[in-house]
């Protein structure tokens, strides 16, 4: 048993030691026993997103006794240990570049009120940027948790993926390497129990770093953590130009002429973002990133006053805090402990919106690689025995994975009749007989008049049930939990394998203070989310495919919308299949090709004008479809009563499904975008994979009402070839093509009108 130890003369009872690494994957070890840190052989001399990198994240020493550091060749974070734990450098060494300009606390915590810095170091003379010399005169926080031990080991898998479909095979945990900070606070008596673990996870192969802490509550009460910040980043200002500025100096007086008063244009998307991207799993209404995060955030630092970028009391926001937008205002009981979300840092190479987007569907493939099982699936409309029978039928003719019981479909996962739920597990079983999955639909949000009022949550302005969707449920009540409970019950009796979760929470707040879940507002937020996250986790456990419109990916969720709108809906099918072509070009700039669906209306939606007259009248149409989505890698959902009517439909389906099961590996690697549609000339796609062959697959639409014969560039950049290519239309044979300096070919396209073709890059 430990008995204690000391730690630059502050003594650490054993029992807080012990309690400290309990369940804990990492050891700790002295700084002697790491490897020394070679500033020249942990540099990566090739192009990550084109070949391998040989060089593994690792911890490592320096020849200063107080520093080690945790770097994988791409990036390089370093940590002094003395007087206090700190990040005292964080670089890019991709570029040279170093990321930060200063030293901050590695957390912030609110416990019963009080705020506490964890680690960091005071004295910093001016936050433009950071002389190491001056870290020798820069002393710790008195009031702060101070850091008394680290610890290395593996990464850890946040929640089990439990594989069962067809993906990538991306190990999970993703590989790499984790350092845990141990910080107490000595100092405080009664805080002298609180643990604070700061854990940080760094992937091999890519600029990516993990980060998230714990707390752990040694004493004989309890606290309430009200609130904190997880990460804390002094960045370097991508530019220096006080015009550029968010607006904070709209309104205020010209000091020349005091009379009159400033109105400055909102300039906000003027202003050059620090060229890092940002993410937390504390995100969920949103298409995108950017819309559903609340947790990362860019403010002022109000600490670096010597530059342009303070100006008075106006400043940039070049300070990163990764933070909860509200709460969580936790209870944490004796003997128990609370962990943030996580949040993830990627540093960018280069402004260059393609490079920046495959970087971050790199990303998205390592730390959530789930997000690359990709069903074909189809939407039937009805559930009752007979139809799903036969709907499954078809899937298995024609090739499909995957039949989802859609919304209106009368399917209800909620029920616990036994009868129910033993008429659908003879469908799970006959569809699994027929290599088909079976799923189906429940909607979270948005129920209206269906909700009681206590079960509703409460807007903290009128005191009435109101959210963003208007009536929705508080999921952080007796209702949430008897409604996730009948949901597992009704996958765990049936077998079902698939979740499509409409209105998923959607970041609403509850001023309710009767709910069994939260104690009011300031923790309803935080505790709704974990509610909804800890069944999506569950699904992933056991296998089961997650389609939900918001952001959860790195929650456990597979896939969301790619990108559309009900408007599009209205028009013609001809116009609408341009259209959601955009789609796919704008969606996939961010999003891999399996991370979005879209859709397409084998019956009438929304008032659409649908292929429903019959199927075998629209042949040429639902081509255009099939190709345009099976030859972008992005699933639709097909939402009808049927996918062929005649043998004829059936052949095409066959056909098209055939082509992509071909190609599977290659369509769903990232696209590169050649040409947006735009009904004025060809478009085009090309997906790349420089580990596969074929390395490149080139996706072609001529929507004109001419033929078109002419040269088209193919970027071939990211398939990893550099002097020649061989390329083929379709199955025919490959001609050798040279590439340009810039890694360019250009082939002669000669398209009919309103047709489709396709390069095989070899």
């Amino acid at each position: 048993m430990l008995e204690g130890r000391r730690f630059e003369g502050k003594w650490i009872s054993g029992p807080v030691i012990i309690w400290m690494l309990l369940a804990s994957t990492a050891v700790s070890i002295e700084i002697d026993s790491l490897p020394l840190y070679d500033r020249n052989e942990n540099i990566v001399g090739t192009d990550w997103l084109v070949s391998p990198v040989n060089a593994k994240a690792g911890v490592f020493r320096t020849e200063d006794p107080n520093e080690i550091v945790l770097c994988n060749g791409l990036i390089r974070r370093i940590f002094r240990l003395s007087p206090n734990g700190a990040t005292v450098g964080f670089d890019n060494l991709m570029t040279g570049e170093t990321v930060i300009r200063g030293v901050k606390p590695e957390a912030t915590v609110e416990i019963d009120g009080k705020r506490y810095s964890v680690g960091g170091l005071l004295g910093q003379p001016d936050y433009g940027f950071l002389n190491p010399s001056w870290l020798k005169q820069m002393t710790a926080d008195p009031e702060g948790f101070q850091f008394v031990g680290f610890e290395v080991g593996s990464t850890r898998a946040r929640f089990p993926w439990k594989r069962v479909r067809h993906a990538s095979d991306a190990s999970w945990p993703p590989k790499g390497t984790g350092l845990t900070l141990h910080f107490l606070q000595p100092h405080v008596p009664e805080a002298s129990a609180i643990a604070v673990s700061v854990h940080y996870e760094l992937y091999d192969g890519i600029p990516l770093l993990s980060k998230w802490f714990t707390i752990r509550n040694g004493s004989s009460w309890k606290i309430r953590l009200n609130s904190f910040v997880s990460e804390i980043l002094a960045v370097v200002e991508p530019e220096q130009d006080l015009q550029l500025m968010p607006p904070s100096l709209n309104g205020e007086h010209d000091a020349q002429m005091p009379n009159k008063r400033i109105h400055l244009p909102a300039r906000r998307n003027s202003f050059r973002w620090p060229n890092l991207h940002a993410e937390t799993d504390f995100a969920f209404y949103g298409n995108s990133e950017k819309s559903a995060n609340e947790g990362a955030h860019w403010v002022p630092d109000k600490q670096y006053t010597t530059q342009a970028t303070g100006y008075g009391k106006f400043y940039a926001p070049i300070q990163l805090e990764c933070k909860p937008s509200l709460g969580p205002n936790a209870e944490i009981p004796p003997g128990e402990s609370f962990e943030s979300f996580r949040s993830w840092i990627l540093i960018h190479d280069s402004y260059d919106r393609e490079r920046k987007g495959l970087a971050m569907r790199r990303m998205y493939r390592t730390v959530a690689p789930w997000v690359t099982e990709n069903p074909i699936f189809m939407h039937t409309m009805g559930s009752d025995p007979q139809t799903v029978r036969g709907v499954i039928d078809q899937c298995a003719e024609v090739g499909f994975e995957m039949v989802i019981m859609t919304f209106g479909s009368g399917f209800n996962i909620e029920s616990n009749s036994a009868e129910y739920i033993q008429q659908f597990k003879e469908l799970v079983e006959y569809g699994r007989q027929k290599g088909v999955e079976l799923g189906g639909y429940t909607l979270t949000a948005s129920r209206g008049g269906g909700m009681k009022d206590e079960d509703c949550a409460i807007n903290p302005r009128t005191g009435k049930p109101g959210g963003r969707y208007g009536r929705s449920p508080c999921l952080a009540s007796r209702w949430g939990d008897a409604y996730y409970a009948r949901m597992r019950n009704f996958i765990e009796q049936t077998g079902l394998s698939m979740v499509e979760d409409d209105g998923s929470y959607a970041g609403d707040v509850c001023a309710s203070t009767s709910h069994t879940g939260h104690q009011g507002f300031e923790d309803s937020k935080w505790n709704q989310w974990k509610q909804i996250t800890a069944f999506y986790k569950w699904c992933r456990g056991k296998g089961v495919y997650l389609n939900v419109p918001d952001w959860y990916y790195m929650s456990g969720s597979n896939k969301m919308y790619m990108v559309y709108y009900d408007g599009t809906w209205a028009v013609p099918k001809e116009r609408r299949a341009v259209l959601h072509r955009i789609n796919v070009y704008e969606g996939t700039w961010e999003k891999t090709p399996s991370m979005g669906w879209m859709l397409v209306p084998l019956a009438s939606h929304a008032g659409s004008d649908a292929l429903d007259s019959p199927l075998s009248a629209n042949l040429k149409t639902y081509e255009l479809y099939l190709a345009q989505y099976l030859g972008a890698g992005v699933q639709t959902c097909w939402r009808g009563p049927r996918l062929y009517d005649t043998e004829e439909t059936k052949s095409l389906v066959k056909k098209w499904v055939g082509f992509y099961k071909k190609y599977r590996r290659i369509l769903e690697s990232d696209i590169i975008h050649v040409r947006r549609p735009d009904h004025r000339d060809v478009d085009c796609i090309l997906h790349v994979n420089p580990q596969l062959a074929p390395k490149g697959l080139a996706m072609v639409f001529n929507p004109l009402d001419r033929p078109v014969k002419r040269m088209l560039r193919l970027p071939l950049y990211y398939t990893g070839l550099k002097e020649t290519a061989r390329i083929r239309e379709q199955e025919g044979k490959s001609k050798r093509y040279d590439l340009d300096r810039k890694y360019n070919v250009r082939i002669t396209i000669d398209m009919e009108p309103n047709s489709i073709t396709w390069y095989v890059i070899e």
